[in-house]
């Protein structure tokens, strides 16, 4: 890597344009330090070279469309994320880009959030692994990866002002735990700091969470840049910890910045460290392009987002065996997503992709176009077609067919960034078809394209198989033919739970907040951690996904050390087919002394293409930091030590094995006050010893309760230690209990 560049000779004016960008897509050349340019992703490469914006609006330069963020995480497998990130840099490269904004890895707390199609799941482990191997994979072709939405970024309603208003705990175990985990593991050249407050506090002015969380806690060395238009008082934000405001151009907050420090109101320190992160990601990029010319979109790039959206497939429900499609039957496709797929989600990630592989057309080359009719059976908002006669013709077209493969979904006006869903239902029009297509048509597989969760229990209540393709990318129609016909077993699990309805999710009566305050009232118990906790009916699991084979788990064993908890079990094809089987270990520990959901996700593995009869064994870590909680009595994270639950299984409600393992807990020890209960107290050895001449003399001043049949310790237990003095404690007693106490 070249040296850092010298701002010695950089004015403090040219040291805060450093600070800005030139224009909406690249930074300022100063000095020693070159221009970058940075575009849109994070599922292709949203090069505009003529007019630009921030929506997806302007015209982008061709590029791979890979299955965006929610096609990704039902992979659950990392090495496939890293490989499409890898790919993704190579375009960059190609296209002149030098940091590609992404990846997005925001929880999804609600399936109503309009963005979630960008993000990958609502478990923060599971994010954390798919993130981190996309950023790795990115990063090692030389372009920069720009995490976002730093930080509880998860609705679209108000997004600029609202503030997500989240207690200490769910804010470290959900909503930051993804990030620390993909900075530590992955280091990302820059982080994007999101545009909502985070109780109550800009995230671009937010000092904590910039400086003080992921600086000081997680060891970040890169910049910090701003979402696009997310700089309210630039001043105020470099004192907090921002890099660089994008977009640039106008020279006003640069301005402000130098007026700031003219006035002893911001201090030159933070405009120089400013400057010099900015420098040091200059450095990253020249050291990137160095690698020399990068190929940009190929024709292996498309045979890898096929291999990929094949296995985020999922088979949800397979009655009868219906799937694979059997070579021979006839079909009867009916749907519009069939001819024109959904593939990709509204907003600034929308990519001009190379190619469309088209779902009618590449199940026909699988089965034989002469035995595959089409029916276009609804519309997406032609309010001028002839709804009736389109249902009847794909009715008549089912009846005539062997099977039917009916295509539902969202349209593009139905879900996009910039709003969140006001409810979870496909469209009315499409169940209507669907029903009088499984009237006649018993054997009807239903294909779903969708960025956020939809309401499936219609669906499952009809439909004989179920695949749910959500968004995969450009080669979608490819993937899903590959599946259909079993050319492709499908591995894919759902990275969310589907809801029996809205009013069953956790944030139902919080989302999406109101005078730009929105309350996370669930705490910990976000998506399968509020279901299972609660033993609620769920259409689907979370993690859940079928196989045309099956597979047994055995032998599982447990051991722990210094690191963690090692999970070791075999996994045997027991089917007819070759498939992967994808491992999912969670963890509990039964009397915990703080609330815990029912169970959680602690680690992840996806095996090798078994071949029938054979077997594998699995080697998962249960990292020991993965198992702590966020004490917030002592702000740190702590080991409870006990014995702890291990499932591993294939959903969060299919738990096939299960073991227990003593895990040796941190050391704790809770400072005592005068605001500390008697409890507390006695619960601590050296303020626990101090109190038993506090106790003789209460003793006499209460009398004997034993006759009224009082447990005294138990009654007594939640008292403050300085409500003591009214029960007869001598105050200068107490004081001495204090101090003995902090000894």
């Amino acid at each position: 890597m070249t040296s850092e560049p010298d701002l010695t000779d950089l004015s403090p004016q040219d040291r805060a344009a450093l600070g800005s960008g030139a224009d909406f897509w690249t930074t300022k050349a100063l000095g020693p330090v070159p221009s970058i340019t940075m575009t849109d992703g994070p599922h292709g490469v949203r090069r505009q070279a003529g007019a630009t914006d921030h929506l997806g609006l302007a015209e982008s330069l061709p590029a791979t469309c890979f299955p965006p963020a929610v096609g990704l995480a039902q992979s659950w497998d990392a090495e496939s994320v890293r490989r499409v990130g890898e790919a993704l840099g190579r375009e960059a490269r190609g296209l002149g880009v030098d940091v590609l904004l992404g990846p997005g890895v925001n929880i999804k707390r609600d399936p109503r959030g309009g963005r979630n199609f960008e993000y990958y799941s609502e478990d923060p482990l599971l994010t954390g692994l798919l993130g981190a191997a996309w950023v790795t994979g990115l990063q090692s072709t030389g372009v920069g990866a720009a995490l976002k939405h730093f930080a509880a970024n998860n609705a679209e309603h108000d997004r600029m002002r609202s503030s997500s208003d989240i207690d200490p705990r769910p804010l470290r175990e959900i909503y930051l735990c993804a990030f620390a985990h993909i900075v530590r593991t992955a280091r990302p050249w820059t982080v994007m700091c999101s545009y909502n407050r985070i109780n109550g506090v800009h995230a671009a002015q937010n000092r904590w969470l910039l400086t003080e969380v992921l600086r000081g806690e997680w060891g970040f060395d890169g910049a910090v840049v701003s979402d696009w238009g997310a700089v309210a008082d630039r001043p105020a934000s470099v004192t907090a910890g921002l890099d660089l405001e994008m977009p640039g151009g106008s020279g006003v907050s640069d301005a402000q910045v130098v007026a700031a420090m003219a006035a002893g109101t911001l201090d030159p320190a933070d405009v120089d460290r400013a400057a010099r992160n900015v420098a040091r990601l200059a450095t990253r990029v020249v050291a990137g392009r160095d690698l020399g010319d990068a190929p940009g979109a190929t024709d292996d790039h498309h045979r890898l987002a096929r291999e990929v959206a094949a296995r985020c497939v999922v088979l949800l429900r397979n009655d009868r065996d219906l799937l694979p499609l059997a070579p021979g039957r006839s079909l009867a496709v009916i749907g519009e997503f069939a001819v024109e797929p959904q593939y990709q989600g509204g907003g600034s990630s929308h990519v001009n992709p190379t190619r469309l592989d088209v779902p009618l057309a590449e199940i026909r080359a699988l089965a034989g176009a002469e035995t595959v009719s089409y029916s276009q059976g609804f519309t997406n908002g032609d309010t001028e077609a002839d709804h009736d006669a389109l249902r009847a013709e794909a009715v008549a077209a089912a009846q005539n067919a062997d099977v039917a493969v009916v295509f539902l979904g969202l349209a593009a006006t139905q879900e996009s960034e910039g709003f969140d869903r006001e409810h979870l239902e496909l469209p009315a029009d499409q169940l209507d078809l669907l029903d009088a297509v499984v009237r006649v048509q018993p054997d009807t597989v239903v294909v779903l394209a969708h960025g956020g969760v939809v309401r499936l229990a219609p669906v499952a209540a009809r439909a004989a198989a179920i695949l749910d393709g959500c968004l995969l990318g450009q080669a979608a129609g490819g993937a899903l033919a590959d599946v259909l016909f079993g050319v492709v077993n499908p591995s894919g699990r759902l990275a969310e739970t589907v809801p029996v309805r809205l009013q069953d999710t956790p944030a139902y009566l919080n989302f999406p907040g109101e005078n730009s305050h929105v309350r996370y009232g669930e705490g910990l118990y976000v998506g399968y951690r509020w279901y299972d906790s609660r033993d609620v009916e769920v259409t689907f699991p979370f993690g859940h996904g079928l196989s045309y084979t099956t597979f047994d788990y055995t032998d599982l064993a447990l051991t722990a050390d210094a690191a963690g908890v090692t999970v070791r079990l075999t996994i045997t094809n027991t089917g007819a087919r070759a498939g992967r089987e994808v491992v999912q270990v969670y963890t509990a520990l039964p009397g915990s002394a703080v609330a815990r959901p029912a169970r959680e996700l602690k680690g992840v593995a996806v095996t090798t293409d078994l071949e029938p009869g054979a077997a594998e064994e699995v080697s998962i870590l249960l990292s020991r930091d993965d198992l702590a909680y966020w004490e917030t009595r002592v702000d740190r994270w702590v080991v409870e030590g006990g014995a702890y639950q291990v499932w591993a299984g294939a959903s969060s409600r299919d738990l096939r094995v299960t073991g227990r393992i003593d895990i040796t807990g941190d050391d704790l020890r809770i400072p005592i006050t005068a605001e500390s209960t008697l409890g507390e107290a006695l619960a601590d050895p050296t303020a626990a010893a101090a109190l038993a001449e506090v106790f003789g003399g209460m003793s006499e001043s209460m009398g004997d309760a034993t006759a009224l049949g009082v447990d005294m310790m138990r009654m007594i237990a939640s008292i403050p230690l300085n409500r003591l003095t009214g029960f007869g404690v001598d105050p200068g007693k107490l004081d001495a209990l204090l101090s003995a106490a902090e000894d």
